[in-house]
């Protein structure tokens, strides 16, 4: 099957409502833009009733210079009541939440960050990425079990369940301290291919 091209294409009449929803509440995937979002996959499945759209298949969303991509994509917008006094859930308005499983990867110009699964909230605009989580930024590399960012204003929070000197799966960061910093989560210099693989943390000796 082809892939799907413009987030407002539409397979079905029935689904116009959905995908057309304003797409303004994604503004924040990229940091401080106002760029229209373009979703691809290899399949787009609707469900009007859930106000869901369902991006499978190496799924991606653009949106200028930043990229959300995993292997599924799902999209809620917020059920509204119709102005007939239909039952709600019937008409679907602005973004609720993205959902992203399987190979997430959320690229801007300064970082890469790779996971298990990711969740985009509209309302909080916040991304959290949980599984096991690595970020890159240039030659700076962080990880852990749970990524919080911001995308408003750029903090990124990392965590773990792991306490304990010694103990494996702890948050961890290998930094240069030469490299030129900036961002949030380990210091910023360039950008990586999205299909990059993000290297994990080098490992010490008795680590």
């Amino acid at each position: 099957m082809n892939r799907t091209a413009v987030f407002f294409l539409a397979p079905v009449a029935c689904a116009t409502a959905l995908l057309t929803a304003p797409a303004t509440a994604l503004a924040q995937l990229s940091p401080s833009s106002n760029a229209p979002v373009d979703v691809t996959a290899d399949q787009l499945e609707v469900q009007n009733q859930k106000c869901l759209a369902i991006w499978s298949g190496d799924a991606e969303a653009l949106q200028a210079n930043s990229r959300l991509r995993a292997n599924v994509i799902n999209i809620y917008n917020k059920a509204e009541a119709s102005e007939k006094g239909d039952q709600p859930g019937q008409n679907c308005g602005q973004l609720d939440r993205m959902e992203a499983d399987g190979n997430v990867y959320y690229v801007t110009p300064n970082q890469v960050v790779k996971g298990d699964h990711a969740v985009y909230a509209a309302d909080s605009k916040t991304i959290i990425v949980t599984g096991d989580v690595v970020v890159a930024q240039g030659r700076n590399v962080s990880s852990g079990s749970r990524l919080v960012i911001n995308t408003d204003t750029g903090v990124a929070t990392m965590a773990s369940d792991v306490r304990g000197i010694g103990q494996k799966g702890r948050v961890r960061a290998v930094l240069f301290p030469n490299q030129a910093t900036g961002g949030a989560a380990a210091g910023a210099a360039g950008s990586r291919s999205l299909a990059a693989p993000v290297p994990p943390p080098p490992r010490r000796h008795g680590a």
